[in-house]
């Protein structure tokens, strides 16, 4: 038995202290780790304190981060990967509801103040507490992301956020995974109190504890959500509502939450065992391994040009059209001046109006949105060459337009500045003949709709300074995107996997007389965010024309003529109203065939044979660094179904199930 008091005990992952009112300051500081995460060592140390307090109280506990700007990210995945047996990860979801329990229920008061990321077991832990304390300043966030990794909150989060704050609002913070700034979970109940930049959350914390706070208690409609009748309604609509974007099929996890709550929602003990049979057998499931292998990609593409020393401030784009001007207003709401340049202003005026309305969506505050409108310039002249940090060329698709425009460009670019290309396909070494640095040139590929594409192709070829792609790379990490690293070759690598798939859906339409929304149906059968004929008319048929040809092969020849039908006749998809189908506020409408009378099965394999025979090819040409990075490459550039954790690592698992 240890007798050294727990304040002088040393722990590796905590450190402790107290005050002159015998009220305990508990830091969780893990050991190693640029933030915290719950590990099993971790929460075995919380065991052991916890065990001290029960039988020698303080007068209060506060429980704090020793990480400036970062609470708790939650549990720590790459622990998850060693659960093989349902039964045995359920009894470790039940051994950490017993220690969080005995948290809930110490003799004397407990309040946890939050700064920064508080979100899935780290919330979890914090619902504990008697009340809570958040810093309400812009880097913190409070949420449960657990269903984007195959499972639902596990650690006591379903029992007792629908308690808290009422099914309606918890529910949904659970189903949609969203960060809640500060004033959001206030508003919501999940949060007591908010302390501002200039406040301390230490003299809330000491106060909360000597007035013996504790958070209010919902209201009686709030109540009764999780009583009566009330309750198999509210779960068909989430059932609707999350069906519209998830298949149960693909994705269980969002559906167990909503059963377990539509059965048990008036019992938080039961709910507790729900979570612990339910969360075991979703962690030891292939969605979700497979959506934590999705997780780890993200983390990897993340760490790319981490390494190079580049920063910017102002960013000039050259082409107004849909992705030049969409790409300039995503710099400016990541916080960059851009000078936007093109022919005449009557080119420029529609990506502004498209900027405000981004910058109203995005921003809501309207002083944010008029500061991020005075960040983004006309620039007919080009004057903002000179001082950019950040050159983008995203011109029309033709190889002399662009050599004319960069042997222009070149003699007044500032040193030390990016010089990029946005082509969807054409290699560098082609655009590069006319420049006195060509190693300078690199692509920075985005992908339409800007806002809404996390992946950007970092494109460079033999000659390609390689310090110019670490840059490159850096810049989109600036921007909040993926950079992906590829070989200049047609296509690169998205566009290259992409324009088989597009054509051979084309090729099925033309020759087999397969409708459109039959060929989207059996695409997104399979897992896939859009089928190919939506997708097509999302990127502009324009653009999927001159990749098509650029790119060859029978399925696209067959496919070029229609494309080019629909081009001369101004039908280029969503951003014209019309191409395969007739748009209405953003959304496809057009044909309703009977699915029934088609084979949506064998549809879906020789549609998607085109898509993983290229991804094979690419590989093998070393397009990217590996088989993971393309995989990456593939989930979030595409949107390849996530719950088969990337088109390689499905064909591996394939061939594993066939053996």
């Amino acid at each position: 038995m240890n007798n050294t008091p727990l304040k002088d005990r040393q722990f590796k992952h905590w450190k402790l202290s107290s005050d002159i009112d015998n009220v305990l300051w508990l830091s969780i500081d893990r050991a190693g780790e640029r933030v915290n995460s719950l590990s099993l060592e971790l929460l075995a140390e919380l065991d052991t304190i916890v065990g001290s307090l029960e039988s020698d109280a303080p007068a209060g506990l506060v429980l704090q981060s020793a990480k400036p700007g970062s609470f708790v990210v939650g549990a720590d995945v790459r622990e998850f990967d060693a659960y093989d047996d349902a039964s045995v990860a359920s009894e470790g979801i039940r051994r950490v509801h017993r220690l969080l329990g005995r948290i809930e229920a110490l003799p004397f008061p407990t309040v946890v103040t939050i700064d920064g990321y508080c979100l899935g077991g780290g919330l979890e832990l914090a619902l504990t507490f008697d009340y809570i304390i958040a810093s309400s300043v812009e880097h913190t966030r409070l949420g449960f992301p657990e269903i984007q990794l195959g499972i639902y909150p596990g650690f006591g989060g379903s029992a007792r956020s629908v308690q808290r704050i009422g099914a309606s609002k918890a529910m949904s913070l659970m189903l949609s995974s969203r960060n809640l700034r500060p004033q959001a979970a206030r508003a919501m109940g999940l949060v007591d109190e908010l302390v501002g930049a200039h406040g301390s959350l230490r003299w809330a914390a000491r106060r909360a504890i000597k007035q013996g706070r504790k958070s209010r208690q919902p209201g009686s409609v709030t109540r009764l959500q999780n009583f009566g009748p009330i309750r198999p309604l509210l779960a068909r609509m989430m059932r609707k509502q999350v069906s519209a974007k998830a298949n149960p099929g693909h994705y269980p996890a969002p559906f167990e939450l909503i059963e377990a709550w539509e059965l048990h929602g008036d019992d938080p003990h039961r709910m507790l065992v729900e979570e612990s049979e339910r969360v075991g057998k979703l962690i030891t499931g292939e969605t979700s391994r497979n959506l934590r292998r999705v997780f780890f990609l993200m983390e990897r593409l993340k760490e790319i040009g981490k390494q190079a020393d580049f920063s910017a401030r102002r960013v000039h784009v050259i082409g107004a059209g849909v992705m030049g001007g969409d790409i300039a207003a995503w710099c400016v709401l990541q916080g960059l001046e851009v000078t936007l340049q093109d022919r005449e202003l009557s080119y420029i005026e529609p990506a502004l109006k498209r900027a405000k309305s981004l910058f109203r969506k995005k921003l809501r505050d309207p002083n944010k949105v008029e500061a991020a409108l005075s960040r983004l310039l006309p620039d007919v002249e080009g004057k903002g060459v000179g001082k950019a940090d950040v050159i983008i060329e995203a011109i029309f698709e033709d190889a002399d337009a662009k050599r004319a425009l960069f042997a222009s460009l070149e003699p007044r670019l500032k040193a030390g500045a990016i010089l990029a290309t946005n082509t969807s396909a054409i290699p560098l070494d082609e655009l590069a003949t006319v420049l006195e640095q060509p190693e300078r040139l690199i692509g920075i590929h985005f992908f339409n709709p800007v806002a809404k594409m996390p992946l950007v192709e970092i494109v460079h070829d033999p000659q390609t300074d390689a310090a110019q792609v670490a840059r490159g790379a850096a810049f989109c990490r600036l921007i909040n995107r993926f950079p992906l690293p590829v070989k200049s070759t047609p296509g690169f690598l998205v566009n290259r996997v992409l324009s088989g798939y597009m054509a051979r859906a084309m090729t099925m339409h033309l020759t087999q007389n397969i409708p459109i929304d039959v060929l989207d149906h059996a695409a997104k059968s399979f897992g896939m965010p859009m089928g190919p004929v939506e997708l097509a008319d999302t990127v502009g048929l324009d653009v999927c024309l001159n990749v098509v040809t650029m790119l060859g092969g029978d399925d696209a020849r067959k496919g070029a003529a229609r494309l080019q039908q629909m081009v001369n006749e101004g039908n280029l998809g969503r951003k014209s109203g019309k191409g395969f189908y007739n748009w209405v506020k953003g959304k496809p409408k057009g044909t309703s065939s009977d699915i029934k009378d088609y084979p949506i099965e064998h549809i879906t394999k020789e549609l998607m044979a085109p898509y993983f025979q290229a991804c094979e090819t690419a590989l093998a040409d070393d397009i990217v660094e590996d088989a993971d990075v393309l995989d990456a490459g593939m989930i979030f550039g595409t949107g390849f179904a996530p719950f088969r954790g990337g088109p390689l690592h499905y064909l591996r698992q394939q061939e594993q199930d066939n053996d």
